[in-house]
């Protein structure tokens, strides 16, 4: 018989960007396992409500932080 031991060191991140009155908004999410990530989730909130996560791999990630940049760049 064998015996093994695992240990894992599981870190949650959570970022919230919230309307003023924090009733809507988007919530980013990240599970890391021992310094790797395990995905990213997007969430939507809309009243009290929180939509179905949306998993998004590495490219969309890589994308929406793209497409954020370029629309916080044009002059306003």
């Amino acid at each position: 018989m064998a015996f093994k031991k695992v240990a894992s060191n599981i870190v949650n991140l959570s970022f919230t960007v919230a309307s003023e009155d924090g009733k809507y908004g988007v919530n980013l999410t990240q599970a890391i396992v021992n310094g790797h990530s395990q995905g990213v989730a997007l969430r939507a909130i809309n009243g009290a409500k929180k939509s179905a996560a949306i998993q998004l791999d590495p490219q969309a990630l890589v994308d929406l932080r793209d497409a954020l940049n370029e629309i916080l760049s044009e002059d306003r």
